[in-house]
């Protein structure tokens, strides 16, 4: 479980306080002080370049106008959200401020906390689910086995029972809610779902899972890869968000008389969703090897409609049945692992509030496969110049995100294009294999 004090770390075995931020290409990043310097972690924060959010995948920096050589900010933590993560390490996720404590422009887990009050000022209230896929590898960041594959099989998931077993003690132990863990369609694909939690704590349980992930894995000689795409001509790894809304009549998803029991407000939420969706593709998933994942028969969501539990819909609706302990709910399937989490989070959650205040009208439902329906959906348009061009363009990602994530994630997205664009799929998937991993 968390723990909050010196006193009850250092009981614990304790040396270390790693403090963590994620930057706009998706790579979690951290710095590290002595347990003794807990409260100055918490007080002051610990000193970054404003650089920290405008790093690239491999190491690169995409400097914009406003984010240079100078200036300072803040990594800030709190103590009440410290969990354990390896032997003698607790981590927290940060608050990026500046000097005096306020929020930087670029602190993405600040703007998720705006969504929350955003959320309440409409006397509404969210949780998010989170579906986690990577791919084991070996020591040398190649496939960890050569045996045949079985999806969702025993022998797959039995096979690693030990390095299963170790990541389910450790997320216990970090009060991490893992709901689930099974082997995936893919060669060595594992996937970890979350239980629902509010926005912020949502994002952070992401951050602290792809760490524990990633950890447990060393401990058995393993090694993770959050990769969209690991192995050329391969599965790709999703970052799956799942999103209820209530007010104080219930659930906006259930209880109503729209279609699979919505209500009025849960169907506009649905369209908020579809219809940002273009705009919001570089958010949810705008790296260089997002494209390559985001295909039609991929089960990745690369059809901009909805429907009910359809994997190949970029929205699938979970209704409220005896099979669904949390309730109905959205997913937003597009969503893969170079995703900064709380971004997606901004954006999924802020398109659902923009179509709710609009009182969008849904779309008719997709019930089969997008690709064979007598008038299929628009397909997603995933090339990611033209992702990134809209993104850079769209009043509604403005309005959601502010310029300043806008203009430091276009930068970043940019200097993908420019250093991976031309290269075969199969040399950036090896060069960037390992570029996501904690």
């Amino acid at each position: 479980m968390p723990l909050s004090t010196e006193e009850e770390l250092r009981a614990a075995g304790v040396a270390l306080v790693a403090g963590s931020i994620t930057d706009l290409a998706g790579v979690t990043r951290a710095k590290y002080v002595p347990l003794r310097r807990l409260e100055a972690f918490a007080r002051s924060g610990m000193g970054v370049s404003p650089s920290w959010s405008v790093f690239c995948v491999d190491n690169g920096i995409a400097f914009t106008p406003n984010v240079g050589v100078e200036g300072d900010l803040r990594i800030r933590i709190d103590p009440a959200d410290l969990r354990i993560v390896d032997d003698g390490v607790a981590w927290a996720p940060g608050d990026l401020t500046d000097q005096y404590g306020e929020p930087a422009d670029l602190c993405t887990r600040s703007l998720l906390k705006g969504v929350e009050t955003s959320l309440r000022a409409r006397g509404l209230t969210a949780l998010v689910g989170a579906e986690l896929e990577c791919t084991i590898l070996a020591p040398d960041a190649g496939h960890a086995t050569t045996d045949a594959w079985s999806p969702y099989g025993v022998r797959t998931s039995l096979d690693r029972s030990a390095f299963l077993v170790d990541l389910t003690e450790s997320a216990e132990r970090a009060g991490l809610g893992i709901e689930q863990i099974h082997t995936e369609y893919g060669h060595d694909q594992l996937e970890v779902s979350l239980a629902p939690a509010s926005p912020v704590a949502a994002a952070d349980s992401v951050a602290a899972a792809r760490i524990l992930i990633g950890r447990a894995a060393a401990r058995h000689g393993l090694r993770i890869s959050f990769s969209p795409v690991p192995f050329d001509g391969e599965a790709g790894n999703g970052a799956h968000l799942h999103l209820s809304l209530a007010d104080d009549d219930g659930p906006l998803f259930s209880g109503g008389q729209g279609p699979h029991g919505m209500r009025p407000a849960g169907e506009s939420a649905i369209a908020g969703v579809l219809q940002t969706l273009p705009d919001l593709l570089g958010v949810y998933a705008g790296s260089v090897l997002s494209p390559a994942r985001l295909k039609p028969g991929n089960w990745a969501g690369a059809a901009q409609c909805w429907g009910l539990e359809n994997r190949e819909a970029a929205a699938r609706f979970i209704a409220a049945t005896p099979g669904v302990p949390h309730g109905a709910n959205i997913e937003c399937k597009l969503i893969d692992p170079s995703a900064n989490p709380y971004l997606a989070a901004v954006a999924f959650i802020g398109s659902a509030l923009r179509g709710i205040d609009q009182q969008l009208a849904l779309p008719a439902e997709v019930p089969k496969d997008p690709a064979k329906a007598a008038q299929p959906p628009p397909m997603l348009q995933t090339d990611q110049e033209t992702v990134i061009k809209a993104l850079e363009t769209s009043p509604v990602a403005a309005e959601l995100l502010g310029e300043a994530v806008i203009e430091g994630l276009v930068a970043v997205r940019r200097y993908e294009i420019a250093t991976f664009g031309a290269l075969p799929l199969a040399d950036t998937t090896r060069a960037l294999r390992l570029a996501w991993s904690c």
